[in-house]
C-alpha cells in the first residue's frame, strides 16, 4: 500500500494556529512583565518616599538636639548658669586678691568694705542680675566683655582722676572685671557669627576695620565731649557737695581733651563694638515685612498701641536693646560702686555721676544708629 500524504495546505492552519498562540502567550507575559515591572517601580517609589520622610525626620530631630547659637537649649541655658555664676565669682575673687597683693593694697586703701549683710547681698543680687541679663540675652563672650567694660569703666575713671588711683591698678582691676564675667561664657558659649569672620552675616562689609575704626572714633568723641563738658560745667559743683573727702577738684577745672582721650577711646572702640556690629549686620526679616503691612485704619486699638510703641524694624530693635542694656548697667553699676564700695559718696552725687556716662551711653547709641541705619 502506498504511503498516505499531507499536503501542504492542510498542514498550513496548523502552523498558523501554532504562531497565534505562541505571540498570544508572548503578548501576555510581556503584559505580566510590564505590570510587574510597573509595580515593582511604585513599591520602590513609596519606599523612597518613606524613607526620605524618616531621614528628614530623623534630621529634624538632630538638628533639635543640638545647642542653639547660644551654646544650649532653653533648659540647658538654666542649668549652665549657676555654673557661670560660680566660675565668674570665683575669678572675681581670685583676681582681686592678685591685684590687691601688686598693688600694695592701693585699691583696698580707697575701697570700703560692706558694713551688713544686706549691703553684701545687693551687691552679689546685682552681679548675678548682670550676668543673667547676658546669659538669656543670648550675648557671647565678646559681648559680655565690652558691656562689662561699658559699665564698670566710670568708677575705676572716677577714683584714678580724683583718688589717686595709679592708672595701672584700675587697669588691672577693670581687666579681672572683664575676665571674671567674659571667661565663663567663652568656656560654655560659642562666639555668635557676627564675631567669626568665616560665618556668613548680612552687610559683612559694615564691620570691616576701616568702617569700625570710624565708628570707634565716632564713639570715642561723643564720650570725650560730654565728659569734658560735666567736668567742666557740671560735676565741680556735684563732687563738693556730695563727695565728701575728696582729696582734689583740679582734674574736673583743668579737664581737657587729651587729658581723657585715652580713656574714652577704650570705652569708644567697646561701645563700637558692642552696639553698632550687631545692629550693622542685622538683616530684615519676616517682622519687619508684617511690620509694613500695618494699616492703621483697619488695626485695632491694641495693635495700634503697640506698633507706635515697638513697630521698629528688627535692626532698629537690636541697638533699642543693645544702648538700652548699656546705659541701664552703666547707671546701676555706677550707682552701686560709688555708694557701696567708695567712702563719703552720698546717694545724689553717685546718681549725678552715673547720669553723665548714661547719657554718653545715649547719644553714642544714636549717632552710631544714624550711621548704620537703612
Amino acid at each position: 500500500m502506498a504511503p498516505t500524504r499531507r499536503s501542504a495546505r492542510s498542514d498550513a492552519p496548523v502552523a498558523d494556529t501554532a504562531g497565534e498562540g505562541v505571540e498570544h502567550v508572548a503578548d501576555k507575559t510581556r503584559k505580566t512583565l510590564d505590570n510587574v515591572a510597573d509595580e515593582t517601580r511604585e513599591t520602590l517609589e513609596i519606599v523612597a518616599d518613606k524613607g526620605h520622610k524618616a531621614t528628614d525626620e530623623i534630621a529634624a530631630v538632630v538638628e533639635q538636639s543640638k545647642p542653639s547659637r547660644s551654646g544650649c537649649g532653653g533648659l540647658s541655658a538654666v542649668l549652665h548658669f549657676p555654673i557661670v555664676a560660680a566660675l565668674s565669682f570665683c575669678m572675681a575673687s581670685l583676681g582681686y586678691s592678685l591685684v590687691g597683693e601688686l598693688s600694695k593694697g592701693q585699691l583696698a586703701a580707697l575701697s570700703r568694705s560692706q558694713d551688713t549683710w544686706g549691703e553684701v547681698a545687693v551687691l552679689a543680687g546685682w552681679r548675678l542680675t548682670e550676668l543673667a541679663l547676658a546669659w538669656f540675652g543670648s550675648l557671647d563672650a565678646l559681648d559680655v566683655a565690652m558691656l562689662d567694660l561699658l559699665s564698670h569703666g566710670p568708677t575705676l575713671f572716677l577714683m584714678t582722676a580724683f583718688y589717686s588711683l595709679s592708672p595701672n591698678t584700675a587697669v588691672s582691676a577693670l581687666l579681672v572685671d572683664v575676665l571674671a564675667a567674659a571667661v565663663p561664657f567663652a568656656i560654655l558659649r560659642p562666639l555668635s557669627n557676627i564675631h567669626r569672620p568665616s560665618a556668613k552675616v548680612p552687610n559683612r562689609e559694615l564691620i570691616d576695620l576701616s568702617l569700625q575704626m570710624c565708628t570707634t572714633a565716632m564713639s570715642t568723641g561723643i564720650y570725650t565731649v560730654i565728659l569734658v563738658l560735666s567736668l567742666r560745667f557740671l560735676l565741680p559743683r556735684i563732687l563738693i557737695l556730695h563727695f565728701s573727702g575728696l582729696p582734689t577738684l583740679e582734674p574736673a577745672y583743668t579737664a581737657s581733651y587729651s587729658a581723657v582721650l585715652p580713656a574714652t577711646a577704650i570705652f569708644g572702640a567697646a561701645a563700637s563694638a558692642f552696639i553698632f556690629a550687631p545692629f550693622a549686620t542685622t538683616g530684615k526679616s519676616a517682622e519687619d515685612e508684617a511690620a509694613s503691612q500695618f494699616d492703621p485704619v483697619t488695626a485695632s486699638l491694641k495693635e495700634t498701641v503697640r506698633w507706635n510703641v515697638w513697630g521698629y524694624t528688627t535692626k532698629t530693635k537690636v541697638i533699642v536693646r543693645r544702648t538700652a542694656a548699656v546705659m541701664l548697667l552703666t547707671g546701676v553699676n555706677t550707682y552701686l560702686a560709688c555708694t557701696k564700695t567708695m567712702y563719703g559718696v552720698e546717694s545724689c552725687g553717685a546718681i549725678w555721676y552715673a547720669a553723665v556716662w548714661v547719657v554718653a551711653a545715649l547719644f553714642t547709641g544714636v549717632g552710631l544708629g544714624l550711621v548704620g541705619g537703612d
